[in-house]
Order: structure tokens, then sequence, then C-alpha cells
């Protein structure tokens, strides 16, 4: 007859699905009660709810104890709750209701700063005692893996969903951790479409407090496939003191206002510069043009982040300034724009719904070329915006005429 020693040692051959430890060495094993000569009570607890990752360890579970005489073997599991998704009248869409807060994090162009923000920023908050994600939606150009520590890192899988990787007290997944290093992605507005909903429901994503999404630059179809997928809290742009700059930034900031999302402040890159040897402070591309054009989007500058070579080497090495430099000048503007930030999001966060910009286009028809379509059906997304259709981003993309998106 088996006994409880027994039970627990065959147990610990039972591996958790999509990782190499067993549910003994997790510590998910509770109890174990042995009824008779031929079965027994084992009671689990798991951190995930996926019904994929529960059959299995029940398969898993009956088979290995069936190897030590125990044929009826009672599995009482214990799970989280699985969210329930809000309904249309209150949120519209949300794929990944778990998530309390989604930040969009944007900008008119490249190359101002934006992913060592999304980065500085996001610590920053968790820093101030918030459980935090990044989500690097920057499909051409993602350099959260490098920025985090995270290059070459493998991605863990759990049934079918990826897990996502840990830093710097953030949970953090990037398109760049997903695909080959060094691979250019060539895709069309549908192919984009779909990644980014891949990447807010097929990530195994814990309950946040805030979910930071780095998107990539401009005013596109990822930028309208997040904002219809999750009711965006706020969105942040991210700029330089240049007038070049801040042409493109009113573009970003007038789709905010397009797509109902509120404005959560204007960051300023590169607005000044720290000399390493003297730190005298030096405006050389600017400062404080920014204020203007917040006034004019009726939002506010969350901070002023001067260029300093700590940012770069922090960058380059995985070592976010905020983190490592806390005594730097830039670290503490971090610190005090998260503030202004979280600030913000408690204001605004039970007020955030997408409902307002769910596209309406016909089925199988491209807001975009509702023209050919019959008048009936040549209904176009409520946002105006290219993209639209009534499923964003799925199928593959076509290449007969128009611009490819239907």
């Amino acid at each position: 007859m088996a006994s409880i020693a027994d039970i627990k040692k065959e147990l610990e051959n039972v591996i958790y699905p999509g990782f190499s430890k067993s549910i003994v060495e997790f510590g998910f094993l509770k109890d174990v009660v042995l009824k008779d000569e031929f079965s027994c009570i084992v009671t689990l607890d798991i951190t995930s709810t996926a019904q994929e990752i529960e059959a299995k360890l029940r398969q898993d579970i009956t088979a290995k104890l069936s190897n030590i005489g125990l044929r009826f073997v009672e599995i009482v599991l214990s799970k989280p709750k699985e969210q329930v998704q809000k309904s249309n009248s209150q949120s519209g869409s949300n794929i990944a209701p778990q998530i309390k807060n989604f930040i969009m994090v944007s900008s008119g162009k490249g190359g101002v700063g934006k992913s060592t923000t999304t980065v500085n920023l996001a610590i920053a908050a968790a820093m101030q005692g918030k459980r935090v994600g990044i989500l690097d939606a920057d499909i051409y150009g993602p350099n959260i893996p490098r920025m985090m520590g995270l290059q070459g890192q493998e991605v863990e899988v759990v049934g079918n969903k990826a897990k996502p990787f840990k830093a710097y007290g953030v949970d953090v997944m990037s398109m760049g951790s997903l695909m080959e290093e060094g691979q250019a992605l060539i895709w069309r507005g549908a192919m984009i479409m779909k990644a980014i909903q891949q990447l807010l429901r097929d990530i195994l994503w814990d309950e946040l407090d805030i979910l930071f999404i780095d998107m990539p630059p401009g005013t596109g179809d990822a930028q309208l496939t997040l904002a219809q997928s999750v009711p965006v809290t706020c969105g942040i742009n991210v700029t330089t003191p240049q007038h070049v700059a801040l042409d493109d930034s009113r573009r970003s900031l007038n789709m905010f206002k397009k797509l109902n999302i509120p404005i959560g402040g204007i960051v300023e890159n590169m607005s000044g510069f720290i000399c390493p040897s003297c730190e005298t402070e030096s405006d050389i591309f600017g400062k404080g043009t920014c204020e203007e054009i917040a006034s004019e989007f009726d939002t506010f500058v969350l901070g002023t982040l001067p260029i300093e070579p700590a940012i770069r080497l922090g960058g380059d090495n995985g070592k976010p300034i905020v983190f490592c430099e806390p005594n730097s000048v830039s670290a503490k503007r971090y610190m005090m724009a998260a503030s202004k930030l979280l600030a913000f999001v408690d204001e605004v966060s039970d007020k955030a719904e997408n409902a307002s910009i769910q596209p309406t286009t016909a089925p199988g028809v491209s807001a975009c070329s509702t023209s050919a379509a019959p008048k009936k059906e040549a209904a176009t997304a409520s946002s105006g915006c290219c993209g639209g259709g009534s499923n964003p981003g799925s199928g593959e993309p076509k290449t007969g005429g128009g611009c490819g998106c239907n």
C-alpha cells in the first residue's frame, strides 16, 4: 500500500507545463490525503487560469499515481479567478482585463527617446509601489530587451502562451524577444494589427496596476488597433525641443484626441546637455518649447530630460538610469515625472473606455475602400482612420490593390 511519502515522491516527477520544475519544487502541492488503499486526494494551488494547464496537470498526476496502485485520484485545484471582460456598454473591448490601466507611450517620429522614456517611467512607477509591466509593441524597432538587460534570453512558454520576463521589478515582453535578433520585419498593416492583439492576449500578464506600451512612431494601424482592443487609460507623447519634432508631436497628440484617449502629459527629451566633467547644463537643442504645445492640447509637461551620458550607457548596457543611478539628475526627474503621471492615472482610471471607437465597417469591407462597396455596406470606422474593419488584425494581408488592409 502506497504511503503519503510515496505519493509526494511520485508527484516530484509531475512537471508544471511549460517549465522544467515540478509542482512540488514550485510549492504548488498543498496537501495529500490517503483515503484507502486505492484512492487519495491531492490539493494544488497554481497561479495560472488557463484551462489547458489544469487539464494537463490532472492528466499527469493521475498517470503518475496510477504507477503506485492508486486508481482513484481526486484532485482539488485552486487557481486565480478568471477576469471577466467588461461589457461593451461599459468599456467597448478589453482583451486583457487583468490589467487595470494601459498607458500608450507614443511619438510623432522616431529617434526621440520613446523607449528610454518607457523603460525609466515604468521602473520609476514600480519603485513607487505599483505592479507594472512593459509591452514593447514597437514592431519595427524593438529595443526594450537590450535596455532591460534581457537580450538573448529565451521566452518560457506555458501551455500555448508566453510568460513575461521580470527585470527591475517590472514584467516585460517584446516582439524583439519573440523573433530572431536582427531580423527585419516587412509587414503590412493587417499583420501589425494581429501582432499587437497577440501581444496583449497571448502573453501571461499578471494582474497589473499599469502596462506601459511602447508604440511604433507615428499614428497608424498599431495605435488604432491598440485603442480598439483595450481601454487606454491615457497616452503620453515623447518629443524633443526642436520645432521639427514638435510638428510631429501635434499629430500624435491630435491622434489621442480623435481616439478619445486622455493625454497624460508630454516628455521633453534632449532638453539640455549635462557635461559629465563640470555638470554644467547647456541647452544645445533648446529647452522648454513643449510648454506651448502642452497648453494647446490642454495637458502638461511631465518632465524635461537632459542629454546625460549615463542615460545612453544605461540603455546600451541594460542598466536603466532611474534604477542604477538613482542620484543622477535624470533619475530624479524620471521619478518626479512618474509621480505626476500616477496622479493623473488615478484621476482618469475609472473613465477609460473605447466603445466609441469600435470599428463599424461591414464584414469583409475595408474602411479605406468603401467607395467600391454597395452603399448599405459602406460604413466607415468611427475613428475615421485607415485600418478599421469588423475584425482588426485578422487574416493575412492581400496584395490586390488599394492599401492592402482589407
